[in-house]
C-alpha cells in the first residue's frame, strides 16, 4: 500500500486571510455585542464621559481575551478554523501567550494608523472615515508583499506565522 505524500504546509493568500477577516469581523460583531450587553448591564446605561471611555477599554480587553485566548489555545479563532488558517510560533507546539498578545497589540496597525488621522483631520463624515480606513487597511495589507514569507507586519514582528493547513480530503475519502 502506497502512502500519499502529506501536502506541504504553506502561507495562506492575502486574498483568503482577507476574506477570513471579513468573515471574523462579523463573528466579533456578536461578541462586542454581548460585551456591550454586560456593561450596560452592570453600570446601568451610564452615559458619562468616564463611563464612555470604560466601555472602549472594556470592548478593547474583550476582543483582547478573544483573540489572545484562540491563538494561544488551539492557534485559531471561529472564522480562521473555517478558512483553515492558523496562527503559530516556530518550534512550539502552541503560540506562547506573550506572542499572541504581542500579535493582538501589533494587529492593531490595521487600525490605528487611519483612527489616529482621522482623529486628527477632524473627519465628520462616513464616507471620509471610510476612505481613511480603507486607506489604513490597503497599506497595512501591502506588508504581506514586502516580505519573502508572505506574512503581514504583525506576525514577523510577533514572532509569529499564519500557515495553510490542508483539505482533510484523505479523511473524507477513506470513509
Amino acid at each position: 500500500m502506497q502512502t500519499a505524500n502529506p501536502p506541504a504546509i504553506g502561507t495562506p493568500t492575502v486574498k483568503r486571510r482577507l476574506i477570513a477577516m471579513v468573515y471574523e469581523a462579523f463573528l466579533l460583531v456578536a461578541v462586542e455585542a454581548l460585551a456591550v450587553f454586560l456593561f450596560i448591564l452592570a453600570t446601568g446605561n451610564r452615559q458619562e464621559p468616564a463611563y464612555r471611555a470604560g466601555l472602549m477599554a472594556f470592548l478593547f480587553l474583550v476582543t483582547a481575551a478573544y483573540f489572545v485566548h484562540s491563538w494561544s489555545g488551539s492557534g485559531f479563532t471561529l472564522a480562521m478554523k473555517t478558512w483553515r488558517i492558523k496562527v503559530v510560533k516556530v518550534g512550539h507546539a502552541k503560540v506562547p501567550f506573550r506572542n499572541a498578545a504581542i500579535r493582538y497589540l501589533l494587529a492593531w496597525g490595521w487600525f490605528a494608523p487611519a483612527l489616529a488621522v482621522g482623529a486628527l483631520l477632524d473627519l465628520h463624515h462616513l464616507r471620509e472615515w471610510a476612505i481613511t480606513l480603507g486607506i489604513g487597511l490597503a497599506a497595512w495589507a501591502l506588508t504581506a508583499f514586502l516580505d519573502k514569507d508572505r506574512q503581514f507586519l504583525h506576525d514577523r514582528i510577533a514572532g509569529t506565522r499564519l500557515i495553510a493547513l490542508p483539505k482533510k480530503q484523505a479523511q473524507a475519502k477513506a470513509k
